[in-house]
């Protein structure tokens, strides 16, 4: 790993919040959570889960981070919701007409993902305002989960100028 100081940007007062609905691949939730740990994002994991969250593979993609992670384990996504940690929720669907560009994040809003395989059910979307989607060029159907955070989670940050005051630390 290369030595020396990083570009660093000072954490927001009220982070935002990524959610995965029932994510199935250890790999993808461990990149996210290291993601989740660049960022002070805390990490909400809904429903049954497709893996251990202990497993080995879990672990090694988020490398030694996972103690830079604030994770919140919720049994449903309306038990996420009872517990009201965000004023404002957004949720992300390949299937969604309107691209992510489109939105307005504010802090402390909630990043809604759902499973690899098959996305957000969708009675969760039903009649939901904030539904956005990642615009894609080629013929791909959607983008790897944890990309897909990675490309909105910074695009909030951006919008609410998280890297206007960056310094080597």
């Amino acid at each position: 790993m290369p030595q020396g100081p990083k570009l660093r940007a000072h954490p927001m007062a009220s982070p935002f919040h990524v959610v995965l609905v029932e994510p199935e691949i250890p790999p993808n939730t461990g990149a996210i959570a290291r993601t989740c740990g660049a960022t002070q994002s805390p990490l909400h994991l809904v429903g049954p889960l497709g893996f251990q969250i202990d497993e080995h593979a879990v672990r090694r993609a988020g490398l030694d981070y996972w103690d830079l992670v604030e994770i919140h384990r919720h049994k449903s996504f309306e038990a996420f919701e009872e517990s009201d940690p965000c004023p404002r929720i957004h949720f992300f669907s390949a299937g969604a007409s309107r691209s992510y560009l489109e939105a307005a994040f504010e802090p402390g809003d909630a990043l809604v993902f759902g499973r690899e395989s098959v996305g957000l059910p969708p009675v969760l979307l039903q009649d939901r305002q904030n539904v956005w989607a990642i615009p894609t060029i080629g013929a791909v159907r959607s983008l790897n989960l944890s990309n897909a955070v990675s490309i909105v989670l910074y695009e909030a940050l951006r919008q609410n100028q998280a890297f206007e005051d960056t310094f080597l630390g």
